[in-house]
């Protein structure tokens, strides 16, 4: 029995509130590395503490995964994980900018203790969306699920990424006292967690999860439970095509990884004001890295609301292919231009990439697991995100000081590289039709 077709407003209420988890997490995108520049850490440090979040990654989002497939409450399966992390989420977003007066003796590290509960919080809350999506919606939706998801992921983005530059229009100061966060920063935050925790609540009090006996039906499951397995056969008994989106996931998120950690530092004493051609001061550089971060969910919105039909004509991996090869362009772009309004070109280019990486894996990888399962081989398939970060985190110091000389922008050209390599791995991947 096929589910019911939901409406675009229906469809559109299960994942608004991700736009508020990507509000959090385009600000931590943007701005962590500056904050703990601020607080002490070196440069050659700096993907040492980006490790937080592929870690909180790696842990949460199965066990979330495994426990939402088996859950069943007054709000539903998916949405008290959604609620309850968004609270906590909120929370480490108001605590982030006050970390030296949270431990004044020691600043970077109430810092690096806050980004991870900030990040374990943040895959507590946004996990389950991608679950919903797949509960929700039979395959015909799905993809149209997973194009809004990201539509509203990226507008979260943008309005993430400018929140700085919007409080420096109202007046609230870009300059930080030493060893502080400025308060344009500070203020972005706390503006942050208050969105974050509005949209989650339009989710959770708009959408109706299907009871156990609705969702049983609708996927042509027994009644009867299925049988308990082992994590690790679990691992072993999933889907090929997920081994096979995360040779392509390895390579597209080591790049992004590469990007939001050395950014800052790469433009930095080389980003050109456009008008005078002198280098932008350190904290105009940091408003405009800011701007760039807001640059590219633009393009992957407008892409978003195209995907869907382009995929339906040329296939999913010609599409996917495609967007991942503008983002290869985008990197070598952003290491070889330095006007500020220049820049914005490649940023484009990998937003058009980002827009392929959040829909086109998720859309091919529902339609080929149990639904029962969903939860749980979600939760597994994050570990194709945490991975290539956590490679590039514990490599890339060592990579920026002793194979680049400490040049921060050579880390953004390697960034190219890897997603080029993604655009060619995805004809790797075997696809299901839908059903």
């Amino acid at each position: 029995m096929n589910k019911p077709k939901l409406s675009f407003w229906q469809i559109w209420n299960l994942s608004f509130g991700f736009l508020g988890v990507q509000v959090g997490y385009s600000l931590q995108n943007s701005n962590t590395s500056s904050i703990f520049e601020s607080l002490g850490a070196d440069v050659s440090h700096l993907s040492y503490f980006w490790l937080a979040a592929p870690l909180a990654g790696m842990i949460v989002q199965p066990i979330v995964g495994l426990f939402s497939d088996g859950t069943w409450m007054r709000f539903g399966r998916r949405i008290p994980y959604i609620l309850g992390g968004s609270l906590v989420s909120a929370l480490a977003l108001e605590l982030m900018p006050n970390c030296p007066r949270l431990l004044a003796f020691a600043p970077l590290a109430m810092g690096v203790f806050i980004l991870l509960f900030m990040d374990l919080s943040f895959n507590v809350t946004m996990q389950p969306f991608r679950a919903l999506v797949a509960d929700m919606l039979d395959d015909s939706q799905k993809t149209q699920g997973y194009v809004v998801q990201t539509f509203l992921i990226n507008l979260g983005a943008v309005a993430g990424a400018v929140l700085p530059l919007v409080m420096t229009w109202l007046g609230v100061s870009d300059e930080a006292a030493p060893g502080g966060v400025s308060p344009h920063i500070a203020y972005s935050y706390y503006v942050g967690g208050a969105i974050l925790l509005l949209t989650v609540l339009v989710t959770s009090f708009k959408t109706k999860e299907y009871p156990p006996e609705e969702f049983a039906r609708y996927n042509d499951l027994s009644e009867e439970k299925a049988g308990s397995e082992s994590f690790v056969g679990l691992v072993r008994s999933a889907p090929r095509v997920m081994v096979q989106l995360g040779i392509t996931q390895f390579f597209s998120w080591a790049a992004l990884f590469l990007m939001w950690t050395y950014l800052k530092p790469a433009i930095t004493g080389v980003v050109t004001d456009h008008a005078t051609g002198e280098v932008l001061s350190d904290g105009a550089t940091q408003t405009w890295v800011g701007v760039l971060n807001g640059i590219y969910p633009i393009p992957a919105c407008i892409v978003a609301l195209f995907l869907g039909r382009i995929a339906a004509r040329c296939g999913n991996k010609p599409v996917y292919a495609g967007c991942l090869l503008a983002g290869a362009l985008g990197f070598a772009g952003v290491y070889l231009l330095h006007d500020q309004y220049a820049l914005m070109l490649p940023m484009a280019g990998i937003g058009i990439a980002w827009a392929g990486i959040l829909a086109m894996p998720y859309a091919i990888l529902s339609r080929a697991v149990e639904p029962r399962r969903m939860g749980i081989y979600m939760g597994i398939f994050n570990f194709t995100i945490t991975l290539p970060q956590i490679v590039v985190g514990l490599a890339g110091g060592a990579v920026v000081e002793y194979c680049f000389d400490r040049e921060a922008a050579d880390m953004l050209a390697l960034a190219g590289v890897f997603m080029l390599l993604a655009a060619l791995s995805v004809f790797l991947v075997k696809e299901h039709k839908a059903g």
